[in-house]
């Protein structure tokens, strides 16, 4: 165990808002920053110190506001600049920070820049993003190489106009900017950065951090043989100059004391996300590793079955994350969703009506245990899960979504197996389930809106909202609260402690320990929807246990119940 210094944001608990979803103020159906902060107290309540927001940029949101046409101004629906000054200085106020999303991967193709750069071929801002001329084949033009974009499709968008390809590792409206040309990088800087930083912004998410290098853009090897495009997240993620771009932006960042989460894909060299979260490289703070939320995803995400992985996967998945910060100066982070996740209850344990709550507690108290800074995504407080299969494909509103089922029907013919599998790997996996509307009441559209929502409310908002659950103790947010005061109560040994994993082959309990100095806790969490035994692993047995928390409230000696989750602390 290596003790470093304790920045601020190391014992931190976010809670990321979409703000679209989250709660709308004016009437229009779409979330914004003036029903947000009509709920700061509420979000405080839960025992959070740390806001981050995603993407409230203008944009014509083809990618949900990921696609940015101006880093200085607020998506007008959403509200405006002053608005934003608002909300900083009232998280401020109440002793919390606030955290913005940082999108420097790309633009979208309506930002001014990118409106330059494909004007002609010799416009000064042309090498601000990334162009190259076709390749020809049999005289047929093609694309420099076989990149498959990250929402199908080519990565590269041919631009009549100056007859070349520009590059986009997302959808053709999001252009990558080329960081390899020095001005555009303090461009971003100045605009993206230090605009809201001098506004008091406390730190960024930063989106798709490793991508910015691309290295030599070679071809990718063939994984799919029935596409002309293939998988090349290891060709344009850390590339040879990721580093230094990175400490270049902590200089900026650094003078602020700011803080970073990057959002670190297709890395599994442990070494290299060492790298870029150790403490004296000076680079990032931490970063979003995909291990435990890749469980059960197919080679491309929806290729695969619902609940096609075993528990001992999702533990060493865990076990790579925690293992992270020992013995060295690095930080990690514990999260079970976020914007771009299916929502953790329907994931990982299970959403049926009579096991909700008890899932919800049980992954909680997970988290609670779990070493790093915790990020909470709204919604997950009070439980709330997938929307149903029966809805039909008109309520995904994503491009992701509708892009895979769309190559599904057009690869298959229309084949109705196909579909039908195809849906229900959606309804499992897909980020729409984190985008519905945020459950406020059991009243109309669940107290979002006065009027229809952008996107329809789940079924289940009169048994899971936000106000029954506040007047009742048993609730999965009152559960929430009572968790993270005991994160706060034992920070050492929760928050920064050593992760040991007791029970690695067991295929219906996952049983941890956590250890700081002379202190011991054994977490034992049952993810079946039976009753288990109770077993506390090799030394542990012959310890005194003082049970510190069950996510049942009358749990019983020698059995956990379904879904249910404890905490021991050792004497």
């Amino acid at each position: 165990m290596t003790i470093t210094e304790r920045k601020w944001w190391k014992d931190g608990v976010v809670y990321q808002i979409y703000p679209a979803s989250f709660k709308d103020s004016n009437g229009d159906g779409v979330g914004d920053l003036g029903g947000i902060i009509s709920e700061l107290d509420y979000i405080r309540s839960i025992g959070v110190n740390i806001i981050w927001i995603c993407p409230m940029y203008d944009s014509p949101q083809i990618d949900m506001g990921y696609d940015i046409r101006d880093y200085e101004k607020v998506y007008p629906p959403y509200g405006t600049v002053e608005d934003m000054e608002t909300l900083i200085s009232e998280c401020h106020s109440r002793g919390m920070r606030i955290m913005l999303d940082l999108v420097v991967n790309h633009t979208s193709d309506q930002h001014k820049w990118f409106q330059e750069s494909r004007s002609s071929k010799t416009n000064p801002k042309r090498d601000w993003y990334i162009w190259r001329p076709a390749r020809y084949v049999d005289g047929v033009r093609k694309p420099p190489n076989n990149w498959l974009s990250n929402f199908g499709g080519s990565v590269w968008q041919w631009d009549e106009h100056t007859q070349e390809y520009y590059l986009h590792l997302f959808t053709p409206e999001q252009p990558d900017l080329n960081w390899e040309n020095e001005e555009t990088r303090h461009a971003i800087y100045k605009h993206a950065m230090e605009f809201w930083l001098e506004r008091g912004v406390d730190g960024f998410r930063v989106d798709t951090v490793n991508m910015y290098s691309k290295g030599l853009m070679q071809d990718a090897p063939i994984t799919d043989p029935r596409s002309e495009w293939q998988f090349a997240g290891m060709q344009y993620c850390n590339g040879p100059r990721m580093h230094e771009y990175i400490s270049e932006m902590n200089a900026i960042l650094s003078k602020y004391d700011a803080m970073t989460v990057g959002e670190c894909p297709h890395t599994p060299d442990i070494a290299r996300v060492l790298k870029y979260v150790s403490a004296r490289e000076k680079q990032l703070n931490m970063v979003f590793q995909f291990d435990v939320v890749d469980i059960g995803q197919g080679p491309y995400k929806f290729q695969t079955t619902p609940f096609n992985w075993k528990l001992p996967e999702f533990k060493a998945a865990i076990e790579r994350t925690q293992n992270l910060i020992r013995g060295n100066d690095s930080w990690t982070t514990t999260f079970l969703e976020n914007h771009d996740q299916a929502r953790s209850i329907s994931r990982f344990a299970s959403d049926a009506p009579e096991h909700r709550v008890a899932s919800g507690k049980m992954l909680a108290l997970m988290m609670m245990a779990l070493s790093g800074t915790m990020f909470i995504y709204q919604g997950q407080e009070l439980g709330m899960v997938n929307f149903p299969l029966e809805w039909s494909m008109e309520e995904y509103k994503d491009v992701e979504s509708g892009n895979y089922y769309k190559m599904v029907d057009q690869r298959t013919g229309g084949d109705p197996a196909e579909l039908a599998a195809a849906k229900a790997a959606l309804q499992h996996l897909a980020r729409d389930h984190a985008r519905v509307p945020m459950q406020w009441t059991a009243g109309l559209n669940a107290g979002f809106s006065q009027v229809t929502p952008w996107m329809r409310v789940n079924d289940d908002y009169p048994v899971c909202n936000a106000k029954e659950q506040q007047a009742d103790k048993t609730s999965v947010l009152a559960f929430w609260k009572r968790m993270l005061q005991l994160r706060r109560q034992y920070v050492d040994l929760f928050v920064h402690g050593d992760f040991e994993l007791l029970d690695k082959s067991n295929l219906e309990t996952f049983t941890f320990s956590k250890t700081w100095r002379s202190q011991r806790a054994v977490v034992v969490l049952n993810f079946t929807g039976k009753e288990q035994e109770l077993v506390l692993h090799g030394e542990v047995q012959t310890q005194k246990a003082e049970m510190l928390a069950s996510s049942l409230d009358d749990s019983r000696e020698d059995s956990l119940a379904a879904y249910e989750g404890r905490v021991y602390l050792m004497h």
